[in-house]
């Protein structure tokens, strides 16, 4: 389903840096998410996507809880809002005068659906681990010992059968990999080592 947004720009450019705390942003999810897998989904992109900034683009603190914010609120008006998916959101964090780089980064995390393009690193790697990551939970689901031991071949074997997990888009998991400029292989392993004990 489409979801198109029908602009490019959000938020004000005078409140790049504002940032919500992160007691504030879990307070959000849980008044909007009753879904527990669904609020699982987006605790593990923030795990991921903080991990990510820290250890790849040397972010300080405040970058990594742009990174973090973005991740854990991408899907927050998913469930209660599904005609209006990412809009809703959006509003919201306008409303809240939140830095303009978080809304673009969620704005961006399904550029097929959304219409708008992923323009910074912190955009194009939220759409790289959306998918991903709750692909790779699935494939952790099935195993008796979940994600100890998950290897990424196993993964990938996953990815080429089209009936396994089958409303995951394997065309946006490739072209997000691809935009990343790093391997599916890297990204999967980067999923497997830093949401599997999220909870």
């Amino acid at each position: 389903m489409s979801h198109k947004l029908g602009r490019s720009n959000f938020g004000d450019p005078a409140n790049a840096g504002n940032l919500m705390s992160i007691e504030d942003a879990h307070a959000l999810l849980n008044e909007w998410v009753a879904n527990e897998r669904l609020r699982l989904h987006m605790k593990q992109v923030a795990a991921v996507m903080k991990a990510w900034a820290i250890e790849k683009e040397n972010a300080d603190e405040k970058t990594a809880l742009k990174w973090e914010l973005a991740g854990l609120l991408h899907d927050a008006d998913w469930e209660k809002y599904p005609d209006d998916h990412c809009r809703i959101i959006i509003e919201e964090l306008e409303k809240r005068n939140i830095d303009p780089a978080i809304i673009h980064c969620i704005a961006s995390h399904g550029p097929n659906y959304f219409g708008v393009e992923p323009e910074s690193t912190m955009d194009k790697m939220i759409y790289a681990f959306d998918e991903l990551s709750g692909f790779v939970h699935a494939a952790a689901l099935i195993r008796p010992t979940r994600y100890e031991g998950l290897e990424v071949k196993s993964v990938i074997k996953r990815l080429k059968a089209p009936a396994f997990a089958a409303q995951v888009s394997r065309e946006d998991i490739n072209d997000a990999a691809a935009r990343s400029t790093y391997s599916l292989e890297e990204l999967i392993q980067f999923v497997i080592d830093h949401q599997k004990d999220v909870s």
